[in-house]
């Protein structure tokens, strides 16, 4: 397939097949991820590949109990990784100047592009992705799971197997209202307004379709897409949280060194 073709095609799948996938094709598609561009080609990303469902069923709860966690043949999570890098470097007698915030921003944006490049690599062979944000909101949770080291945080990973649905492609944002040409552009009510103005319709549509969100919705009150957003999925109580967990798991895991 056509790798623009792939990209237009994509779709989050949360219903799959049981039938495995092959370790060959696995590993085509991991090859084709660590060919992403990474900071200075220090690599600082680990891939762990979970099919035990043991573990699946272990990852299932912090994981926010989304069913293609157990219903998929493959997790993957991406980690941001100094860890091997750190060893590298006491072994050769180098300074180490990698246990601090920076780090943890370089080592994240590394595993989020080898991240995109398997999620491509995958869905031009015939499989379906969906990424979890649950990864990074209960890192320390997953991280204690898969047993991960000092100087490593899972910041996310995707569900990954052959498609049991085929479901539409969701709507986008206007292009014209993503990208800024040759400085930013702060848009007034009025583009505001137009840039939303499909999503506020299409998403409200959407999230009707789901029995359990639409009894949030109808028990909340709310009016409108956006209030969906911040009264019912994601509330400031609920972030707050999950940035004071992602900041204690970052002290722990040596990312707060900042003096």
């Amino acid at each position: 397939m056509d790798v623009l073709d792939s990209i237009n095609q994509h779709r989050s799948i949360r219903a799959y097949k049981p039938d495995p996938v092959p370790d060959d094709l696995l590993n085509e598609i991991l090859a084709a991820g660590i060919r992403a561009s990474s900071s200075g080609n220090m690599q600082t990303y680990s891939i762990i590949v979970t099919r035990d469902r043991a573990l699946r069923e272990r990852l299932y709860k912090p994981h926010m109990e989304q069913n293609m966690v157990l219903d998929a043949p493959v997790l993957l999570t991406f980690c941001a990784d100094f860890h091997r890098m750190r060893r590298w470097l006491k072994l050769n007698d180098a300074p180490d100047n990698f246990d601090n915030f920076m780090s943890f921003m370089i080592a994240t944006i590394d595993a989020v592009l080898v991240s995109q490049n398997v999620a491509l690599a995958a869905e031009a062979r015939g499989l379906g992705i969906c990424y979890m944000g649950s990864t990074l909101a209960n890192c320390d949770q997953i991280g204690e799971i898969l047993q991960v080291p000092p100087n490593v945080v899972p910041v996310a990973g995707f569900s990954l197997g052959y498609p049991a649905e085929d479901p539409a492609p969701r709507d986008r944002l206007p292009l014209d209202g993503l990208v800024h040409r040759e400085t930013y552009r702060a848009d007034n009510d009025a583009d505001i307004a137009r840039i939303y103005a499909e999503r506020n319709v299409k998403g409200w549509e959407r999230y009707m379709t789901f029995p359990r969100l639409r009894q949030l919705v109808e028990e909340s009150g709310v009016e409108n897409l956006a209030q969906i957003y911040t009264a019912v999925k994601y509330t400031k109580a609920s972030h707050q949280e999950f940035s004071q967990r992602v900041l204690d798991y970052l002290q722990t895991q040596s990312f707060m060194n900042n003096g």
